[in-house]
């Protein structure tokens, strides 16, 4: 989708959901990964809207992703908007459409987004079951969702990729994860387009180049929210040790089963972050 054509659509969008959640503006767009439903914080107000029903939005085709568009209040009176279930490049999307959502919630009014994802761990202290805050990220998808689609609202063409998460959400999460005595790690994830796992090659020279995690998507979301100038905070838990690390076989429907678990506690340090004001 060109720049100017999404624009058009982006606005025309808006005030449908304008119209649908009685003038609500979010101030926090957040996004949930594989298994990781029950990650939201308890939202008051709240108003859910299918994928299905919201103008230029598609549907989602993989298990684990809702396909829910949800507004509410926090307890701390924070207003977010969250995607339950994301677009990736695997499913067939054009990668330019992955940067809409984000375009769309950002000109509706949130300027902060938080990204959860499940990941494989490319390092071995780094264990199924563990929470790992994202630092920094590596773009191996072989393409970048702001080609071809530029607009001079949604910012500048050439993109500053420094510090893609915000470091104070990294420290306070780190002082939370303590406090909590949650297992966390500051991690690089790096991201391949998916759908196939890696194969045990491609594990030791991800590792190599600095990867910690690997994952099929949030590359494209952060690069489309750096783009905006939104803060930005990441939040992952490990699913599997990626192949080579571990012998035992990748099995998705495990995946949604241990992401729940995983979820309760990045919606407790999600809830902690917000309240304390750190993000």
């Amino acid at each position: 989708m060109k720049g100017e054509k999404m624009l058009a659509k982006i606005k025309e969008t808006a005030a449908w959901l304008g119209r649908k959640t009685g003038g609500f503006r979010p101030e926090v767009l957040m996004i949930t990964g594989s298994g990781l439903s029950n990650s939201v914080p308890s939202l008051s107000e709240k108003k859910i809207i299918p994928y299905g029903e919201i103008p230029g939005f598609a549907l989602t085709t993989v298990s684990g992703h809702k396909g829910e568009l949800w507004f509410g209040k926090t307890s701390c009176g924070v207003k977010m908007a969250v995607m339950r279930g994301r677009f990736h490049f695997y499913e067939g999307h054009d990668i330019s459409f992955i940067s809409y959502p984000i375009r769309l919630l950002n000109y509706f009014g949130a300027k902060k987004l938080i990204v959860t994802a499940a990941v494989g761990s490319l390092r071995k202290k780094i264990a199924p079951g563990d929470i790992v805050i994202l630092k920094d990220q590596i773009n191996l998808m072989m393409s970048n969702p702001l080609i071809g689609n530029y607009h001079s609202d949604f910012g500048e063409m050439f993109v500053d990729m420094n510090d893609p998460y915000d470091k104070t959400a990294i420290a306070c999460a780190q002082k939370i994860c303590s406090k909590l005595k949650i297992k966390a790690h500051k991690a690089v994830y790096l991201a391949v387009s998916g759908p196939a796992y890696e194969t045990a090659a491609e594990v030791k020279m991800y590792a190599k180049l600095g990867g910690d995690v690997a994952g099929m998507s949030v590359v494209p979301e952060v690069i489309t929210a750096k783009q905006l100038k939104m803060k930005t905070f990441g939040l992952a838990w490990i699913s599997n040790f990626a192949t080579g690390i571990s012998n035992k076989p990748f099995d998705h429907n495990l995946v949604l089963k241990m992401g729940e678990e995983a979820g309760g506690r990045i919606k407790m340090i999600i809830e902690k972050l917000l309240a304390e004001g750190c993000f």
